[in-house]
């Protein structure tokens, strides 16, 4: 009996894995994609579907979720050893920004359907380690700002989502755009930017322009 339980529960863990992957696939294809078309995707009948999830939202919220807990250890990992706030803050936003893209749709969606202040509560402990990354470069004058940390790190987020915009209604390509976005969030510390220009093709490995 426990071999045939154990059997069950992890054929239905790794249906709720395909669910969620295949959902991801399928809103970034399609905003609008319903449940049925999820399950048809899936391969699995629509009663499956809401057997994991009780309702579009609670998808859609579980993926948001699996975003944000990738945002915050590819930030973590960026970050990961560096003295310099510049560099730290450059390699973050640029390794956020391989996984913001591949959510973007979804964080578009989520606007709709977790709400606004839902996204900025799930972003709250990335916020914080962005606000003491700030803070560290405020105080060792590497960045310069008439707003506080706080503030600023409120700034730094919005501007990483009207970039993800901008990439949506097509006016500058996901790659262009995860570099400027990074020189636009140095900037918008107090870097010239010359040096915030300079950085980024640095840490990227590609030409600056």
């Amino acid at each position: 009996m426990t071999v045939m339980t154990t059997g069950n529960t992890s054929r239905a863990d790794a249906n709720r894995r395909r669910i969620l992957d295949v959902a991801l696939a399928e809103l970034l294809r399609d905003p609008d994609a319903s449940m049925d078309q999820i399950a048809r995707a899936a391969g699995v009948v629509r009663r499956t579907v809401y057997g994991h999830f009780p309702s579009r939202e609670a998808l859609i919220s579980t993926l948001v979720d699996g975003a944000v807990e990738a945002l915050a250890d590819a930030d973590a990992g960026a970050r990961e050893g560096l003295a310099d706030p510049a560099e730290a803050v450059a390699r973050s936003v640029l390794a956020i920004w391989e996984i913001a893209d591949r959510y973007r749709l979804l964080v578009a969606l989520a606007q709709r359907t977790v709400t606004v202040q839902g996204i900025r509560e799930r972003l709250a402990p990335l916020r914080e380690n962005k606000v003491r990354l700030l803070q560290h470069g405020l105080d060792e004058g590497v960045f310069s700002s008439p707003l506080p940390a706080p503030a600023l790190a409120y700034v730094h987020e919005q501007m990483l989502f009207a970039v993800m915009e901008a990439v949506n209604d097509g006016l500058v390509t996901a790659e262009e755009a995860g570099r400027s976005a990074t020189v636009t969030v140095l900037t918008a510390a107090g870097v010239p930017a010359s040096t915030a220009t300079e950085l980024v093709a640095r840490v990227s490995g590609k030409p600056g322009g």
